[in-house]
């Protein structure tokens, strides 16, 4: 069976209790997990400990002696003696369904099942059956059973069996190869023994191969049904249970998931997950031997997993602690000092509040010493007193604007209180300020708030794992003066203690960078004498709704604002001798205060002009120079990149296809035409980036994006993503802006409808007001998209929608827009080579050049027009033309000439009339 991984932690095994029995990696003898039923050493020893007794003590008890029974628990003798049995069971208390359970695992024979294969992956990969390993040489062989694996109870896909069977690509028998290898694999699972039970096997899929197998027939089944029995144990509560869940958990793994695999499996998603939940579980095992007085039993796991995780800070906090009441404070203090100098070093960052806050209760020796079982613990310890909370952050230099938003957040100290607010959300987009604005608040009103101040970074959106809302009780309670020893292991108690202990006080709390509702609500006090301040870039609309909480929604920075906090940065003179360069950057910066930091931060390191740096910034790369030299934390993109992972796939795709809008927003048919999806769908979607403040809704069922978020979109994109949306979306409005102008101007000629079946979520336009309204709503993305289809290789839609949008923006005076569009569709129509489509741009030009009283560039483009319609073989264009040109040669006193073109019925002879007269008299 698997043998768990043995750290030596401690001292020798002969040296007695205590100290000496740290040396499993999760505080148990070694022998790993024996069978279905757990082995006889761990349950008789978990027995013991619940009795409160040593070795000495029982053995001495049970007429044995100390060796005899450290030689049981140690698993080195496998069947004790009938009567040494009994009499521990008499010494220990059991009842009698635990003797019987203890007595099960010293049964004879192989266990239940043990023909049966055991695939094992929490380490380096191994096929056991019963207790025979099954040796698996193929390199092949390992990628796919340790995939099958991994994946379960999910199928895994065609794709991704190829892409892990070959990285670098795969043959053209790909396909015959993956039945011959899952032909293998199943034979490799075939039982060796009776089919007492179905046999763990691999079955095709519609979209690929599943291993059909029980949960128990896979080590990670096996730890993640003990982690979860665990969790519904520390709930309950029961730590003692809890506890002996997460050792018996704990001990399946060997190592890092296939540690012995490819990096392709090793670093798959699943891999990320059944690893984390590793982590998880060291935490609760951690905590839960700091809460059973029981530290050093945690020390030698926590050792080998700060080691594989040397960057998690809270595995190193938990170190910090158990040392520390292991009594080993210079080597709890050492820890602290390598991780703090490594944070530094690789990522540019200060350890966190929770790792601060454990090397504070071992300097102040705040922490529950560890107790040995035979000895009862100390009764009516309490914590060293200590001033009140003050864990307000420093501030970040100078604060201007957001005036308006310091007022609102002046109603948590309202005489009045049916005007007081007690909790108010400060929400709003990455890098808008939140943070700044709440600090600024705090620091400026603190003198209100007598009993202390109370701040935490709840990393919602952070490279760091999110903190718990049970961890943020701890760290609470105790800054509040609750004995760490007597902290409720229970959430719902603990945040009951929380409320009692400030009943009374007036107290600030600042909640920064929340991720939802559910993560703060245990953390609002009862008391209204205590304010709370959260910052977030979800809405917390819950909040809102249910717990009486005030929206306090922040936006860009106006240009003045912004240009203030440019010269905060980089002084005041120095802005103001390039003024208009200092606008110029705040405008390219969108007026985010992130960017404005950045670029100012950039401006003092660097001796260059503001008009200079502008130019740096200018062009499609301007996230990537939005960063300061050697801080991988102070870039936009980085604050752009937390809430854009955070997002579901789908929420994801539709953010980086909105980056692609033609003009300034969207509405939820457009949205779901550029994604291909259904008009509900795409409503949802919006809703979640809206909540993330990823996308603003700027009227009523139109969304859009700020600036630089638009630039990162485009970004992520990629260019056969791009091509195929641009394509839905164009034939979509040009499939609508041909419909309405049919419906409104029915006697001008347009556009056919786009060949195909019509886009998704197509209107259908009832009425003359219902098609004009669209249009009003749609004018400046139909603009934009006649140009970006024209740049971007669709030049027959461009043309088309141009032809189609010709009459709706001309009626309607939109006479540059016009012009912009028109020379636009003649570009997209001249790479067709269509000659009739660019005798009609020219004679829109012409119009648009008459409306604006350009009446000789008119006439010309109105004989450029002319020529292209004959060319065409176009009667109607050229009897526009000509009408056109002699309606401009009566106007200029012409009318001989005017009356010559009239009399010509041929329009080609007219044409000839035209070029032998001369175009103007």
């Amino acid at each position: 069976m698997p043998q768990p991984v043995v750290i030596e932690g401690g001292r020798s095994s002969d040296e007695g209790d205590g100290m000496s029995e740290r040396t499993s990696a999760v505080g148990l003898a070694p022998g790993g997990p024996a069978g279905e039923q757990g082995s006889f050493g761990p349950r008789l020893q978990a027995f013991r400990r619940r009795a409160g007794l040593s070795q000495e003590v029982a053995a001495l008890r049970a007429g044995i002696s100390t060796r005899a029974l450290r030689d049981i628990e140690r698993g080195r003798v496998q069947r004790p003696q009938a009567r040494t049995l009994q009499r521990l069971a008499e010494v220990l208390e059991l009842t009698g369904g635990e003797l019987a359970e203890l007595l099960a695992t010293t049964r004879t024979g192989p266990p239940r099942g043990a023909a049966r294969p055991r695939l094992l992956i929490l380490g380096p990969l191994a096929l056991q059956r019963g207790r025979d390993p099954v040796p698996v040489t193929s390199p092949m062989l390992r990628r796919l059973l340790g995939l099958l694996a991994l994946k379960h109870p999910e199928p895994s896909t065609q794709r991704e069996i190829t892409d892990t069977l070959w990285p670098s690509g795969p043959p053209s028998s790909h396909q015959s190869l993956i039945h011959t290898y899952v032909s293998q694999v199943r034979r490799l699972l075939e039982p060796g023994g009776p089919r007492t039970v179905p046999a763990p096997t691999v079955v095709r899929t519609p979209t690929g191969y599943l291993l059909q197998a029980s949960r128990n027939q896979i080590d990670l089944g096996h730890f993640d049904e003990l982690l979860a029995q665990a969790e519904r144990l520390h709930r309950a509560p029961d730590p003692g249970a809890a506890y002996e869940s997460l050792t018996q958990a704990l001990r399946w793994w060997r190592g890092p998931v296939l540690a012995d695999a490819d990096p392709v499996l090793r670093q798959h998603p699943a891999a990320v997950v059944a690893n984390e939940r590793r982590v998880k579980a060291v935490l609760l095992y951690a905590d839960t031997a700091l809460l059973l007085r029981r530290p050093e039993e945690a020390v030698p796991l926590l050792w080998d997993m700060v080691n594989a995780e040397p960057l998690h800070e809270g595995l190193h906090a938990r170190l910090i602690l158990t040392l520390g009441s292991c009594g080993e404070q210079a080597a709890a203090l050492n820890v602290f000092s390598r991780l703090r100098d490594r944070l530094d070093k690789e990522l540019g960052i200060a350890p966190s509040a929770e790792v601060r806050d454990a090397h504070l209760r071992v300097l102040r020796q705040q922490l529950p010493l560890a107790q040995r079982p035979d000895r009862p613990a100390p009764a009516g310890r309490t914590a060293p007193g200590g001033p009140s909370p003050a864990q307000l952050p420093a501030m970040a230099g100078a604060y201007v604007g957001r005036r308006r938003q310091l007022r609102e957040l002046d109603a948590l100290l309202s005489p009045d209180p049916g005007e007081r607010a007690h909790v108010v959300a400060v929400v709003g987009a990455p890098g808008v300020g939140k943070t700044a604005l709440a600090k600024h608040w705090a620091h400026a009103r603190r003198k209100h708030f007598e009993d202390g101040q109370l701040f935490v970074d709840l990393r919602g959106h952070s490279p760091l794992p999110t903190l718990r809302p049970a961890d943020v009780l701890a760290q609470f309670l105790r800054a509040l003066g609750a004995p760490p020893d007597r902290l409720p292991a229970d959430e719902d108690e603990a945040a009951a203690l929380y409320r009692t202990l400030l009943a009374d006080k007036q107290m600030l709390i600042v909640l920064d960078n929340a991720r939802d509702a559910e993560q703060v609500r245990p953390l609002i006090p009862g008391a209204r004498g205590c304010a709370v301040v959260i910052t977030s870039r979800s809405r917390l609309a819950g909040l809102v709704a249910s717990d009486g909480a005030r929206q306090l929604a922040l936006d860009v920075l106006d240009p003045d604002e912004a240009r203030r906090l440019l010269g905060s940065i980089i002084g005041e003179c120095r802005a103001t001798a390039e003024e208009e360069a200092a606008r110029r950057l705040v405008q390219l910066c969108g007026g985010l205060p992130l960017a404005i930091r950045i670029a100012g931060a950039n401006l003092v390191a660097r001796d260059t002009g503001i008009a200079d740096y502008c130019a740096e910034l200018a062009g499609d790369d301007l996230l990537s120079r939005l960063r300061v030299e050697g801080d991988r934390r102070s870039t936009v993109r980085a604050a752009f990149d937390l809430s854009y992972l955070a997002l579901p796939a789908e929420a994801r795709r539709m953010f980086r296809l909105l980056g692609l809008m033609p003009g300034p927003d969207v509405s939820v048919n457009g949205a779901a035409a550029l994604t291909d999806s259904t008009s509900a769908a795409s409503a949802g979607l919006l809703v979640s980036l809206t909540d993330a403040h990823l996308v603003r809704e700027r009227a009523a069922g139109r969304f859009g994006l700020h600036d630089l978020v638009r630039s990162y979109a485009r970004e992520l994109v990629s260019g056969q993503e791009a091509h195929a949306a641009r394509q839905r979306l164009f034939e979509w409005y040009l499939y609508h802006a041909d419909a309405a102008a049919r419906l409104l101007y029915p006697a001008e000629p347009a556009a056919g409808p786009s060949a195909g079946a019509p886009p998704s979520a197509a209107l259908v336009f009832s009425d003359h007001g219902e098609a004009s309204e669209w249009l009003d709503s749609e004018r400046e993305n139909l603009a934009g998209a006649v140009l970006q289809a024209a740049g971007s290789g669709f030049t027959t839609i461009a043309w088309r929608l141009a032809e189609s949008l010709h009459s709706f923006l001309s009626v309607g005076m939109y006479t540059g827009e016009c012009l912009k569009v028109a020379t636009a569709g003649l570009l997209a129509a001249v790479a067709d080579g269509e000659l009739r489509a660019q005798a009609a741009a020219q004679l829109r030009r012409a119009e648009c050049h008459w409306a604006l009283a350009n009446r000789a560039q008119a006439v010309e483009l109105f004989g450029r027009g002319l020529e292209l319609a004959r060319q065409a073989g176009w009667p109607e264009g050229q009897a526009l033309a000509l009408r056109r040109i002699g309606a401009a040669h009566r106007e200029n006193g012409c009318d001989y000439l005017a009356r010559d073109l009239t009399r010509r019925g041929d329009p080609a002879a007219a044409v000839e009339g035209v070029v032998s007269l001369g175009l103007s008299c």
